[in-house]
This record gives C-alpha cells, sequence and structure tokens, in this order.
C-alpha cells in the first residue's frame, strides 16, 4: 500500500503530546503509529486486520527507532477491543468508509478502503471500551460523510471538539475532514487548511507546516 495524503494529515495534526498510551485502528503498514511515535514517548498499539498490510507495518516498525515502543496485532478491531483491557489517552483512525464504490480487486485494499470491515458503528461501540476518561480519538473520513461519524459518535455520549476541513485546492470544496472527540462536552473549533495552493505539487505553507517533520522535502 502507499502512503496517502489522509495518513500523513491525520498522523502530523493527531494530539499525541501528553499520551502515554495510544491506539492506532487500522494502521496499514504501520504509517500513522510510526508518526505518533515520533511525536511522542508514548506506548502504542497498532490493529491490522489484513496480514499482508501487518506484514508490511511490522517490518516497517522493527527498522524503525520507535520499535520498542510499537506493538502490532493482527486481528479485527472487534475482537481486539472485545479483548483487551488497556485504555488509551489517544486513539487515530483512519477507518474503511466506502460504502457505495466498486470493490477493488485485492483483498487488502478492500479491507482499507470498504467498510465492509468495520463500519462506523463498530468503530464508536470499540472506541466506548477502549478510550480513557480524559482521552480524545482523532479520525480523518471523507467530508460529505462527516454527519454519519457526529452521530455515531453522539450515540456513545462522544463530542466533537475539533474539525479541520480538508481542501485539495482553493477552489475545490473539503474531500476531507478531520474531526477531534472528547467525553467532556466543550466548544467546537473549525478550521480549513487547502493542500495544492497553487498547482500540482504546489503545497500551501499551512501544509507544509503542519506536515513539515515527516516530509523531507518541506
Amino acid at each position: 500500500m502507499k502512503v496517502g495524503t489522509d495518513g500523513v494529515l491525520l498522523g502530523a495534526w493527531a494530539n499525541c503530546r501528553h499520551a502515554k498510551n495510544i491506539l492506532d485502528i487500522g494502521t496499514g503498514t504501520g504509517l500513522i503509529a510510526l508518526m505518533a511515535a515520533q511525536k511522542s514517548e508514548a506506548e502504542i498499539d497498532a490493529v491490522e486486520i489484513d496480514k499482508d498490510a501487518a506484514e508490511d507495518a511490522k517490518l516497517n516498525i522493527q527498522n524503525s527507532p520507535w520499535g520498542n515502543r510499537i506493538t502490532l496485532f493482527n486481528t479485527a478491531f472487534q475482537e481486539f477491543a472485545q479483548n483487551s483491557r488497556q485504555k488509551y489517552d489517544l486513539i487515530i483512525t483512519n477507518p474503511p468508509y466506502f460504502t457505495h464504490s466498486k470493490k477493488p480487486q485485492q483483498i487488502g485494499r478492500t479491507y482499507a478502503r470498504h467498510n465492509d470491515s468495520l463500519s462506523a458503528a463498530d468503530l464508536f461501540k470499540g472506541v466506548e471500551l477502549l478510550l480513557a476518561e480524559n482521552g480524545e480519538l482523532n479520525i480523518i473520513i471523507p467530508a460529505d460523510d462527516y454527519l454519519r461519524y457526529i452521530e455515531a459518535a453522539n450515540d456513545i455520549n462522544l463530542h466533537c471538539t475539533k474539525k479541520l476541513w480538508v481542501k485539495p485546492t482553493p477552489k475545490i470544496p473539503p474531500k476531507r475532514i478531520l474531526l477531534a472527540f472528547n467525553k467532556t462536552k466543550r466548544s467546537c473549533s473549525e478550521n480549513t487548511i487547502v493542500i495544492e495552493s497553487n498547482g500540482r505539487h504546489q503545497y500551501s505553507s499551512e501544509y507544509k507546516a503542519l506536515t513539515k517533520d515527516f516530509y523531507l522535502a518541506f
């Protein structure tokens, strides 16, 4: 699997600073878990259902400077949530979200892109079990689908406290949104970021500022 902009955005935006325990749901090849490790001193658990992706993640973790702080679980998140006794200060996820589009031939890409394996309801049921009382959930989803996730969060009394709309270019409407949820209700901040400001690969200053610790070119 390729490194996607969604994962980079979420990993860079995630509020890792004070977390002691972090969970990455659907880690894929380990990108977000590794970014979280780079940004924190936390112990990190990474869950991935697909065997091939988990093997790639295992190698990436072992070859990183943070391998001693990341534990990989090759299992379904639903099963992990039922069996784990850990409470997490931060849960991060770039979940599968396509519901009606044509499925790719490769089963790994199906797991990564389609929510057959992890619906919004199942995701939040697991989060309810695993999130610490003062913990936070960070997630990236399609902008036109965010109300469904807001409603699923409200069902377990999680409240949206931050929104970051993601526009590919200044003239294109937001395609993604990053959301932060907490158990404590508070005012919700709302901002917008543009990825490419002046043409293909001409990245905006705010995108560079957010992701510069993870791109050598920035």
